[in-house]
């Protein structure tokens, strides 16, 4: 495969716009099961074209498709979230009204957002890795632990929210965001590791070493615990818990955990952080102006903290290598 397939990608992403435009036309027009049956075809459609940019020299990994595809629903997500702000309009204004309403929500405004600048980039990574033959097995996991948070918080929070009851047909075009990640999670989790030439003197003196001699695991070992702490104190709180200190926190600093559209109660960092300080928010849920300096210290360590872990793991394994016995010299 060469270069020219990533761009190719890149290209029949951008036909979202038109496509969404026409699409929306169509729905007005339509009902709920001709609105999943149409949607359904123009994925595969895109994953058929996909496939027709690579006839020529296949690659090796099937999920070159499913990024694609994905990268294609990016760009779609980010029509939405650009037509909710008023940028541009006439786009997906009837699927927002009657295929997923939920999606009109801060934390849906958020998340349109995020998968159509964070998550896009990394299949344009992914998808220009597969055609280089080159490994994105860390850059895959990264994705595929983001993916899986925005679905776990998404679905049950639709569900269970206070949007439950109106979910429509329309709802069934997320079933491959459940479905493809998970079997994208164990492909790239069976990639081969990344190899490290650490000579294992150098390996066995790390490990050697207690965690008071290593003061950046020490202060990161001390962040989750704090972490695990604070996750519990709001799971506390999302579950009505009656204690005074409950009760002061949520009224003065987070009062967007009891926000009916029930999302905050599962949490997902960056739409969690976006979605309390959003206008689309009702003003009684969103922080309190005085605390808001407080509530981005606090929630941005603790959403950046996890990234600075994964890093240190990635770009220091030494702790992490199987130490060997060193062999003979010869």
């Amino acid at each position: 495969m060469s270069a020219s397939a990533a761009t190719g990608v890149f290209v029949l992403s951008l036909t979202a716009i038109p496509v969404t435009y026409l699409f929306n036309f169509l729905a007005a027009s339509s009902s709920s099961w001709a609105i999943v049956a149409v949607g359904s075809l123009i994925l595969i459609f895109v994953a058929l074209v996909a496939r027709t940019l690579v006839k020529r020299k296949p690659p090796k990994d099937p999920l070159f498709y499913v990024y694609a595809v994905f990268a294609f629903t990016s760009v779609v997500n980010l029509i939405i979230g650009l037509e909710q702000d008023g940028i541009i309009d006439g786009f997906m204004t009837y699927y927002l009204k009657e295929g997923e309403p939920h999606l009109n929500t801060a934390h849906g405004h958020v998340i349109c957002y995020w998968d159509g600048s964070a998550h896009y980039l990394m299949y344009l990574l992914m998808v220009a890795a597969i055609s280089w033959e080159e490994s994105y097995r860390t850059i895959g996991l990264y994705w595929l632990g983001s993916i899986i948070m925005s679905i776990i918080v998404f679905m049950p929070g639709t569900i269970v929210g206070k949007y439950g009851a109106r979910m429509c047909p329309a709802s069934f075009l997320n079933v491959p965001y459940i479905c493809l990640p998970i079997w994208a999670g164990f492909r790239i989790y069976n990639h081969p590791s990344m190899t490290y030439s650490t000579p294992m003197k150098v390996v066995q003196k790390v490990q050697k070493k207690g965690l008071l001699r290593r003061p950046l695991d020490l202060m990161l070992a001390i962040y989750l615990i704090l972490a695990t702490g604070f996750c519990i104190f709001r799971g506390m709180i999302a579950l009505d818990c009656p204690a005074e200190l409950c009760r002061l926190y949520i009224q003065l600093h987070e009062p967007y955990i009891k926000d009916p559209a029930a999302y905050p109660k599962l949490q997902a960092q960056f739409s969690h952080i976006g979605a309390s300080l959003h206008a689309r928010t009702p003003y009684i849920y969103r922080v309190p102006e005085e605390a808001k300096f407080c509530f981005l210290v606090l929630n941005i360590v603790y959403g950046i903290l996890p990234q600075l872990l994964a890093y240190r793991c990635v770009n220091k394994p030494e702790f992490f290598m199987k130490a060997k016995e060193e062999e003979k010299a010869q």
